[in-house]
């Protein structure tokens, strides 16, 4: 893969405007969601694509979320039943990611979709990802800008020091607020859990009126892969103390913390800070990593499945 110059844009007009061009000229561009930084491209051009998957060296079974202005263009490439609709209406622009039936005539890459029969889409929210999408006025697939497998990036550093010579440009918006993915949920048929975010269940779950469905094993949407988000050194999860030769992330009230999510114990900030904590681990060249229990509630549930999969065999 030839080296390229990576530019830092701003996330004014003019900057906004360059990733636009660049992004209609079959180039890559990250920018912030309020979750992370994405890397996008024009999800209606195979070559721009596959550049995603090369760039990342992502496995080519994992699809990719096409994010999209408002629900009016998200309805060019899906079928919304009612529980989508009323999801969309919830929590669009937001941290939720809906997989719909595709249309026939959407002319969406397969490689977006991994050649399924769905397609994951949602509307992301933040200054910058709305002012690319409606200044290109493309469909942009993107997943995180990090290569496949390695910490989610929640700064334009991040996106730099993983992909810096792989891709155009990189918007530089600022520190992501929400800090992990999207929440997605399957709406083919009764709704279903495909992947906790930064929506928590139990808000989804009352705007429904029931109880989301859990998913089989099969790979359907983004961030199934069960060895993900991970870094360098080895994941120990619920640690209630810190062995030799251990590098301690913590949450709450832990005092031998090497680093932590949230020394109150607030879920939200722990997830924020997530990803940049797994960035400094690795800056740290922490070779045994030791985690906090985290409850098992609201984003506490997002954050805990990015770390087992930060934890799972590799």
């Amino acid at each position: 893969m030839n080296s390229i110059n990576t530019r830092v844009l701003s996330p004014h007009s003019e900057g906004i405007s360059e990733a636009a061009r660049i992004l209609a000229g079959g180039g890559l561009v990250s920018f912030p969601t309020e979750t992370v930084y994405g890397l996008f491209a024009n999800a209606t051009d195979d070559t721009a694509v596959a550049r995603i998957y090369e760039a990342k060296g992502r496995p080519a079974f994992n699809p990719l979320i096409v994010h999209v202005p408002d629900i009016e263009a998200a309805k060019k490439y899906v079928e919304l039943n009612d529980d989508a609709e009323r999801l969309a209406a919830a929590f669009w622009p937001g941290a939720i990611t809906l997989v719909l039936p595709l249309k026939a005539d959407a002319g969406i890459s397969k490689l977006v979709t991994a050649g399924l029969s769905t397609l994951a889409v949602r509307v992301p929210h933040g200054d910058a990802a709305q002012a690319v999408l409606r200044e290109s006025g493309l469909p942009l697939s993107g997943p995180s800008a990090n290569p496949s497998g390695r910490v989610s990036p929640t700064s334009a550093q991040h996106v730099i020091s993983g992909l810096s010579g792989r891709i155009e440009a990189v918007v530089d918006g600022g520190t992501c607020a929400v800090g992990v993915e999207s929440t997605i949920i399957g709406c083919v048929g009764e709704p279903t859990l495909l992947r906790a975010g930064g929506t928590p269940v139990e808000v989804i779950e009352d705007c429904l009126g029931r109880k989301l469905g859990v998913a089989g094993e099969a790979i359907v949407a983004p961030g199934q892969l069960a060895s993900h988000y991970a870094p360098q050194g080895a994941v120990r999860l619920n640690a209630t103390d810190k062995r030799d030769g251990e590098t301690l992330l913590g949450f709450g009230e832990v005092v031998d913390a090497d680093l932590n999510l949230s020394p109150s114990g607030d879920p939200v900030e722990a997830a924020a800070n997530l990803f940049a904590c797994l960035h400094q681990l690795d800056a740290m060249n922490a070779q045994n990593i030791a985690v906090s229990p985290i409850p098992e509630m609201g984003l506490g549930q997002a954050i805990n499945d990015r770390l087992r999969r930060a934890a799972a065999p590799r």
